[in-house]
């Protein structure tokens, strides 16, 4: 394991010791803090797009280790632009022990990976979002003690959250439905890779169009904005489809009772979600937005923490 690129990569076995070690460090952490095993290392972070989780998440990821995280912004680096990938990748190979990237394109991030000598972390790609996956699995490992044989119901764009929710459920044994509108799917490939790991594990994959009908038996309900970075253009378009996915109380209705909701954030309250639910009782939104930091941390001990980890 050189590189966290996308959940599809590990084995089950990998990703659970991946939660437990995360559960354990946020107990660590909780109850003194942890050990400096990251004194003197330091982990680029690399930023094509804005973000408030992923860069104070990791950062301070660093920071409880002992360690140290440097910005560089999009103006800084240019990746790819005004300086070859490749280029990026072997020069800051010399000066860092770790780098994280949040990029637009995912071919990016593999290319940095290709030519890079130490780890590096996707923190977003057009893609997938693995980090973020591993914050959602940690969350719903807490409130119900598994995550195999729990009903996880995506509603709205089948985007790269969507993607990496999926194929987490389907390693680890959870059933996967997504409800969104027609033309707002995920990439066929990512669902044939999601419906190959499903059946490796014994879960399921359901694709529907209704927001109510995937909700159905769902131990948690997740959805995610309905315009992403780089879709600004097709917001007025996307903002006629997408109302009946809204996440509302008559939705969470139709649930299970104790149905938690989730929302990788930043939310667009009055769309996506309502302000009744995202502060009401079944939500989970600040817990999965605290657990960005653990599940993190423990990718960064299996990537760089010391021999073992």
């Amino acid at each position: 394991m050189k590189d966290f690129l996308t959940v599809a990569d590990y084995s089950p076995e990998t990703l659970q010791a991946l939660l437990d070690s995360a559960v354990q460090l946020k107990e660590e952490w909780k109850s003194g803090g942890n050990k400096p095993i990251f004194k003197d290392k330091v982990l680029a972070m690399i930023f094509q797009k804005p973000s408030l989780r992923t860069r104070v998440s990791f950062d301070m990821a660093m920071r409880h280790f002992g360690g140290d995280a440097l910005y560089l912004s999009p103006a800084e680096i240019g990746l790819g632009k005004r300086e070859s990938i490749a280029d990026v990748a072997r020069v800051v190979s010399g000066y860092v022990d770790a780098i994280m990237a949040r990029v637009f394109d995912h071919a990016h991030v593999e290319e940095l990976a290709k030519w890079a000598s130490i780890p590096v972390i996707n923190g977003l790609s057009d893609y997938n979002h693995p980090c973020q996956a591993m914050a959602d699995a940690l969350t719903i490992y807490e409130e119900f003690g598994k995550m195999k044989g729990l009903n996880v119901s995506y509603v709205g764009d089948g985007n790269n959250v969507a993607v990496s929710l999926m194929h987490v459920c389907a390693k680890l044994g959870a059933n996967f439905t997504i409800g969104n509108p027609v033309g707002y799917d995920m990439p066929a490939s990512a669902i044939e890779l999601g419906k190959q790991l499903a059946t490796e594990s014994g879960s399921t994959i359901t694709l529907l169009n209704d927001a109510r009908e995937a909700v159905k038996n769902a131990h948690v309900i997740y959805t995610d904005t309905w315009t992403s970075m780089g879709q600004e253009e097709e917001t007025k378009k996307r903002q006629q489809a997408f109302p009946p996915y809204q996440v509302n109380e008559a939705l969470v209705a139709g649930a299970e009772d104790n149905v938690i909701v989730m929302h990788c954030l930043p939310a667009h309250r009055g769309e996506e979600i309502t302000n009744e639910v995202a502060d009401g009782p079944h939500s989970r939104l600040f817990p999965q937005a605290h657990n960005r930091l653990h599940a993190q941390k423990a990718i960064l001990v299996k990537l760089i923490g010391p021999s073992g980890s």
